[in-house]
Formats: C-alpha cells, sequence, structure tokens
C-alpha cells in the first residue's frame, strides 16, 4: 500500500506539485484552514495560550448567527475524533474515501484512504497553526481566531436553511466572495458538532467546481483534553519581494522546506480564511526538476510557474492555490529579486 506522510497540518510541507494537488483534493473537509472559535478573555493570557482546550466546546451554545456558525466549525475540525465514509465529485470524476481523525498526545492526527482504484493512504499529523509571525511586536493568536477578524472584508456569510446530509440535520451556510479574485463556499454544517459534512466550491462565474460529502459519519466525540499550538516563528529574511497580492491575503508562518533534490526551496504561504496561496523559489538543477513556464491544473487548483535568472542562476517561482488562473499568473509576475529586502511577506 502507498501513502504520503503529512507532517504540518496546513500541508506545508509537501513540495511536489502532483502531491499536493492530489493531497488537498483527498483531504476535503478534513485538511481546512481553521482557527481557534474561543480564546482566554485576558490578552496576556491569549498571548501566553500554547494549546487549546477542546473540552470548552461541551458547553458552548448552539450558534446563532453565520460568523458563529463558521468559527465553530473551524475548532470542531481540531476537536472532535471520528471515522467517516465520503465520495468527492471534481474535474478528475468521482472518488470515495475512508476518513478519520483522532488527537494524540496534543497532536493532530488525519487519515484518508482512498476506496477506490489503488490503495494510497494519505496521512497528516500537525497542530493548530497560528495566524502570523511573531515579533518584537507581534504575539499571533491561534489561526481560527485570525480568519474571523478579517473574514468579512472579504466574503459575505448567510445561512440558508436547514438540510438532511449522511443521515444528520446540518445547517447550511453560503459564503459569498466580494471580489472576483477568489471562489465562493457552500457548507452544510452538522447540527451537533458543527463539523462539515459537505462542501461546494464555486468559481467566479457561479460554476460549481468541486463537491466533497460525507456519507456515513460514525458517532463523533469531543476530545477530553487540549491541542497544541503551533510554535511561533520568526520571519525570515530574503531576497525575494512580492510586490501584489489579492487583497485580504496574509503571511502564515511556515517551516523551511527542501526540493525532491535536497536544495532549499523559499516557501511563503499567505491565506485570506478559506484559500491559500503557496508560494515556492528554488534554484533548478537539471531539467527533471523543472516545470515548463505558464498554467498546470491540479483538480480545482492550479499552478503558475514562471522561469528567471539571477546571477547566471536559472530559478523557477512557482504560485499554487485554488483561486482564478489570472490571479495566481500575475503573483508571479511581481515576485522582484531584491537583495535590500528583509522580508519576501510584504506586499506594498
Amino acid at each position: 500500500m502507498r501513502g504520503v506522510t503529512i507532517s504540518d497540518g496546513r500541508l506545508r510541507g509537501c513540495y511536489s506539485l502532483r502531491a499536493w494537488g492530489l493531497t488537498v483534493c483527498l483531504m476535503g473537509l478534513v485538511v481546512t484552514t481553521t482557527a481557534a472559535w474561543a480564546e482566554p478573555d485576558d490578552p496576556g493570557e491569549r498571548n501566553k495560550a500554547t494549546a487549546f482546550d477542546c473540552g470548552k466546546l461541551k458547553n458552548q451554545a448552539m450558534p446563532n448567527s453565520p460568523d458563529e456558525w463558521f468559527e465553530r466549525s473551524l475548532w470542531a475540525n481540531h476537536c472532535y475524533i471520528f471515522e467517516a465514509r465520503a465520495v468527492r465529485i471534481g474535474p478528475e470524476g468521482i472518488r470515495t474515501l475512508a476518513l478519520s481523525h483522532d488527537i494524540e498526545h496534543g497532536e493532530e492526527h488525519n487519515v484518508a484512504r482512498l476506496l477506490d482504484g489503488p490503495p494510497i493512504v494519505f496521512e497528516r499529523r500537525g497542530r493548530i497553526g497560528l495566524g502570523g509571525w511573531s515579533g518584537e511586536n507581534a504575539n499571533p493568536v491561534a489561526l481560527p481566531s485570525a480568519i474571523m477578524r478579517h473574514l468579512d472584508d472579504h466574503y459575505r456569510l448567510s445561512l440558508s436553511g436547514e438540510e438532511r446530509i449522511a443521515g444528520r440535520p446540518a445547517q447550511r451556510l453560503d459564503i459569498e466572495p466580494l471580489d472576483d479574485m477568489r471562489y465562493g463556499h457552500r457548507l452544510w454544517l452538522d447540527k451537533q458538532t458543527a463539523l462539515p459534512l459537505k462542501r461546494m466550491l464555486i468559481n467566479e462565474r457561479g460554476q460549481m467546481l468541486e463537491t466533497f460529502q460525507i456519507t456515513d459519519l460514525e458517532e463523533p466525540r469531543v476530545h477530553g483534553g487540549e491541542v497544541i499550538l503551533d510554535e511561533q516563528r520568526v520571519p525570515p529574511e530574503d531576497p525575494w519581494r512580492l510586490n501584489w497580492l489579492p487583497p485580504g491575503y496574509r503571511p502564515l508562518p511556515v517551516a523551511p522546506q527542501r526540493s525532491m533534490h535536497r536544495t532549499i526551496v523559499e516557501q511563503r504561504l499567505f491565506s485570506d480564511g478559506l484559500s491559500d496561496i503557496s508560494l515556492f523559489v528554488e534554484s533548478i538543477q537539471g531539467e527533471e526538476f523543472m516545470l515548463a513556464p505558464g498554467l498546470h491544473r491540479l483538480g480545482i487548483s492550479y499552478a503558475a510557474v514562471r522561469h528567471i535568472e539571477v546571477d547566471n542562476d536559472p530559478m523557477q517561482i512557482i504560485a499554487l492555490g485554488e483561486l482564478p488562473p489570472e490571479v495566481l499568473l500575475k503573483i508571479i509576475d511581481e515576485i522582484v529579486w531584491s537583495p535590500d529586502a528583509t522580508n519576501g511577506d510584504e506586499a506594498p
């Protein structure tokens, strides 16, 4: 049986484009951009927090507003232990999967198994991410809280009644983008747990790109302990400057990565709370590791590729994400070599 292991909860370690695209498609509802639904009341305690107590979810009242439903769903993704069967319908056809989410020693453990075709297993271990880099004047909060601070600036959330999904009552939540630089979402959240039972991804023309649905959810239960927050990271210094990003995309911390041929890959991760943009910059070491410039489609994701030379060294720039392709192309066109830059995450 073949498997792919992902060491970080936000897929930051995936460099292979084929592995990245397939993994995102298969992990579906399990691997989502998530953040904390409830923070400590005292800001000082919040900044010192190193874990989230999942037991808090047991006593919280049912959400009322669209924002409350979405935020609770973000926490539910971290704190509920479950096993499920799911189906994904997308450009590559129909796939059925077995999913599980567990928590071991404070770290999350997700497994997705393909039930048709080759017996492939995808595995993820990780912690709750933070919503930014640390620094002298920055004490990043858990990613869910960071997401909710800015989500309404770029999306309109609304409740659209109740339905029945996988034999369970579900609350439908529509998430509509306020511009044409990102996709829309429809979520059906389990009324009991707020776990996502179904997701539809809608493009800028209102067309459905993908449906991912749980077909059977074994009785989920709240983890009785804590889930650890990711470690704080200081932003690296690098000579690359990003001159343009779509409004609302903010840098998220990411650990240094190595490519398949063991060279250091400059990687940056940006998110608007619902979609991520991964940027990779590396020296090209032979044609076998070189991607053709232009666009590459990976299921519902696109990869935009550009080649440049820096001091006679050929470099490859890749922007990867579930966004309109013209947005990714503009991003890589606006990346410049700037040796005087101190932080490649900042766009003007």
